[in-house]
């Protein structure tokens, strides 16, 4: 499964950055995935939704760490990608590895 396109919209808020939509194979997206400052740096979040105890569970989520990672790494380059065209500060890396 490839990634094929995503797109980022940034958002104002402190440890909200950025909402992200990926497109897989030219056929499949997912919506709302989240770029959130995190203690150790930028973190992609899932798509994910209240249950009755009040904690959250991902919608959709990748099964292995390579394609994890690879998802990953997808979102924060173009998250800093839309940072540089924004003519934001530096952009920056998700030091969560």
């Amino acid at each position: 499964m490839e990634i094929t396109e995503v797109r980022i919209h940034l958002r104002p808020d402190d440890k909200l950055k950025a909402f992200a939509t990926i497109t897989f194979d030219q056929m499949f997206v997912v919506h709302n995935v989240k770029v959130v400052s995190g203690k150790n740096g930028l973190v992609v979040a899932m798509p994910s939704r209240r249950v009755k105890d009040g904690t959250f569970k991902d919608i959709a989520h990748p099964i292995t760490n390579e394609f994890r990672s690879k998802l990953e790494k997808a979102v924060l380059d173009a998250y800093n990608k839309a940072l540089t065209e924004q003519g934001s500060s530096t952009p920056q890396e998700n030091n969560n590895k």
